[in-house]
């Protein structure tokens, strides 16, 4: 009975725990309420600090011909940008690939999935130290270890009274995909009047744009493609973007309520990975290696101890080690974008001095894991 894991979503993170968990002996169950592969709003950049790690564990979908990139762009409101270089670099790939070619390679060591599920609650009982979790088909399970993996905002929040998940939020994210003229070597954020929006190269043909806006703007305008006109399209460049681009999506993937208050790596003993651990702004490097780095980190602290006390304290001890300053850094560096005149001190700053946006790089970004 020792060995039961259930991971609760299965995005990057649940997948990367999973795998790890099952290769080290674990008998792993992911509930997840999609099927693969589908898309995720997401910005599908991925630093490569983690590349290495990916490599070492026949994770990296070579098959899938990652976009190398290595180049930041940054333009303000009136359309000013500068270019940094990115010291680590990393690569593009869409969700909708990546999260599939986790999927096989959890089912090769037998992984369990639970597709077209959700987890609707889950009971954690002191005295036979197991969890019972409740799933929507009317079953559940019963096992040791439970991690959360459920993104941005999901009903588990409201299950475990999630202080966060009563604040309304002004954000909106939507994505596309395109086929444009766009160097694929550089990931882009271009400011708008109340968000920003990341382009990058993810496959051979397909560019992703993926963008935060305000649910203000979207209510003004009535719909997402009048918002655009009127507010993204202020940014020349952004304008540009839109009229040169070939979209291929019938609709947009959407999603609302997006929040970036900080959230706590454990809740009722439940390890919190990614996007579930405390939102990741597009300003931290990205929420892709972060999400796969705390994955791995909760596997180790499971692999590596037996007592739960020991488990907990070595997974708060190295994500507040490798993931609390980070995310601090990305939500205080947002707050210079989103604004004309934010956007343009931002950028002109960046011009005239590379160590500035060197240092901002650097303190967003993690160091290379193995």
């Amino acid at each position: 009975m020792d060995d039961k894991v259930v991971v609760i979503g299965g995005g990057l993170g649940g997948l990367t725990t999973a795998y790890l968990l099952a290769k080290g002996g674990k008998k792993v169950t992911v509930v997840e309420k999609k099927t693969y592969p589908f898309h995720r709003v997401c910005g599908e950049y991925v630093s490569n600090e983690v590349k290495n790690f990916l490599i070492k564990e026949n994770l990296y979908p070579y098959e899938h011909d990652p976009i190398n990139i290595s180049t930041f762009r940054l333009s303000a409101i009136s359309g000013k940008m500068v270019d940094l270089p990115l010291d680590l670099g990393g690569f593009g790939i869409s969700r909708y690939h990546f999260d599939q070619f986790l999927y096989e390679k959890c089912l090769e060591i037998n992984v369990q999935f639970l597709l077209e599920t959700q987890v609707l609650d889950v009971n954690y009982n002191n005295k036979s130290n197991l969890f019972d979790v409740n799933l929507s088909d009317g079953t559940s399970i019963t096992s040791n270890y439970v991690l959360g993996a459920f993104g941005k905002r999901s009903k588990m929040d409201k299950s475990l009274s999630r202080p966060f998940i009563n604040t309304r939020t002004p954000y909106i994210g939507v994505k596309y995909h395109v086929k444009t003229d766009f160097p694929s070597h550089i990931v882009a954020l271009h400011n708008f009047e109340g968000g920003y929006l990341g382009i990058n190269k993810v496959a051979k043909d397909t560019f992703n744009i993926c963008y935060l806006g305000s649910k203000h703007q979207l209510k003004k305008y009535g719909n997402i493609s009048e918002m655009e006109k009127q507010v993204l399209h202020k940014n020349p460049i952004i304008s540009a973007l839109f009229h040169n681009s070939d979209f291929l999506f019938e609709k947009p993937e959407v999603i609302n309520e997006v929040n970036f208050s900080s959230k706590e790596p454990i809740n009722n003993h439940i390890l919190m990975i990614g996007d579930a651990s405390g939102l990741i702004t597009p300003l931290c490097g990205n929420g892709m290696a972060i999400a796969i780095h705390s994955g791995k980190l909760a596997a180790e602290a499971i692999l590596q101890n037996k007592n739960r006390n020991d488990i907990e304290r070595q997974y708060v001890d190295n994500w507040t080690k490798n993931f609390k300053t980070r995310l601090r850094v990305g939500r205080t560096v947002q707050k210079l974008f989103g604004t004309n005149l934010s956007s343009n001190i931002a950028v002109a700053l960046l011009q005239k001095s590379s160590y500035i946006g060197t240092q901002i790089i650097k303190n967003t970004h993690g160091r290379i894991i193995v």
